[in-house]
């Protein structure tokens, strides 16, 4: 549904909105929400924070529409207007264009038109906030910019959401190759970044496959995310499957003395979800946090080459859809309790 707010003194004007976008305001196409001026428009989007586009006159008491404009500009520059006035000379529009109207309507309104521009202004509008969603979940993307250009791409308003923190129910997984370390050590620099990065490569497709999130990339280790419907299943599908893959990879070395395999420590459950860094530094990266993801970076350290090891909780939750084996407990560090833990079959 668009949310669309209206700004003009014409009291009519409301009614005739109404009757003439009835069916799209039934359907749920279209919900509007009305005005009288401009401070009376600021004070509605206060309230109404989910507004997606304003309708705005250019002639109202208090506050005018220009004024209006230069307001929502400064405030919120994600938000979208177009005015709809019966002074459509060049200057007014102009004017208008330069303090940030995305369209300019005349009236008598033609509402066949409006309803067109109204749709490719909340087309527009949709599509940038796809795109800042988008940059926001891409787990690749992890390093921001300096507040100038932050507020330059997104507006005040979006970077607070852009910044916000939640806990999300999702499943984790640690990822690392097994004696990658050794082949660090003794073999040239180049040969050892290609066959990290064609390892990585396998991983990151299974990930995405399953609709995960690669949340960063330690060492010549992966922390995946999965949240969303079925996101511990698609995270036992996404291990498996790397699991098989890097196995029967033929990368690397070309006497073969080295066989990769990765071990992996899986887990699922509430996590914090946030911007975690040094605002000093301007490095802030979006992960997960909390004893859910700490509990599967030591279910990878308790695992064997070729081994996927899962808390009970996961084994609880996904004994009917994969084959497991009982390992047995593990004492993990800064955990009072022993952790019973199983093993993922192929």
């Amino acid at each position: 549904m668009a949310k669309i707010l209206v700004v003009d003194d014409e009291a009519d004007l409301e009614i005739l909105i109404r009757q003439k976008f009835r069916q799209k305001i039934r359907e749920n196409e279209y919900e509007f929400v009305f005005a009288m001026n401009g401070r009376h428009a600021l004070e509605q989007l206060v309230e109404h924070k989910d507004v997606d586009m304003v309708l705005s006159d250019i002639n109202m008491p208090e506050m005018d529409g220009l004024t209006l404009l230069t307001r929502l500009n400064e405030n919120n520059s994600l938000l979208k207007s177009v005015i709809v006035s019966a002074y459509g000379d060049m200057d007014n529009i102009r004017i208008a264009m330069n303090r940030g109207a995305f369209d300019f309507v005349t009236k008598p309104v033609n509402f066949a038109d409006l309803e067109i521009t109204i749709d490719k202004t909340i087309k527009h509008v949709k599509g940038i906030k796809e795109t800042l969603k988008a940059i926001k979940e891409n787990n690749i993307l992890k390093m921001y910019v300096d507040e100038t250009v932050l507020n330059f791409m997104v507006g005040k308003d979006m970077e607070s959401s852009f910044f916000d923190n939640e806990i999300i129910d999702g499943t984790v997984a640690f990822i690392d190759i097994c004696g990658f370390t050794a082949i660090s050590e003794n073999e040239p620099a180049d040969l050892v970044v290609n066959m990290l990065n064609a390892y990585f490569d396998i991983m990151v497709q299974e990930i995405i496959n399953e609709n995960g999130a690669v949340d960063k990339f330690m060492g010549d280790a992966v922390l995946a995310t999965f949240k969303g419907e079925k996101h511990l299943e698609r995270a036992l599908r996404a291990c498996s499957s790397i699991r098989a893959k890097i196995h029967e990879a033929k990368i690397g070395i070309e006497s073969g003395t080295y066989k990769p395999d990765v071990s992996i420590g899986i887990n699922t459950g509430d996590m914090v979800w946030g911007n975690i860094g040094s605002a000093t530094l301007k490095r802030l990266d979006y992960t997960v946090i909390g004893d859910t993801v700490n509990v599967a970076a030591r279910l990878q350290a308790a695992a064997n080459r070729g081994q996927i090891l899962v808390s009970e909780s996961c084994y609880e939750a996904a004994k009917n859809s994969f084959h497991f084996e009982k390992v047995g407990s593990f004492d993990l560090k800064n955990r009072e309790k022993s952790v019973l833990t199983y093993e993922v079959l192929p």
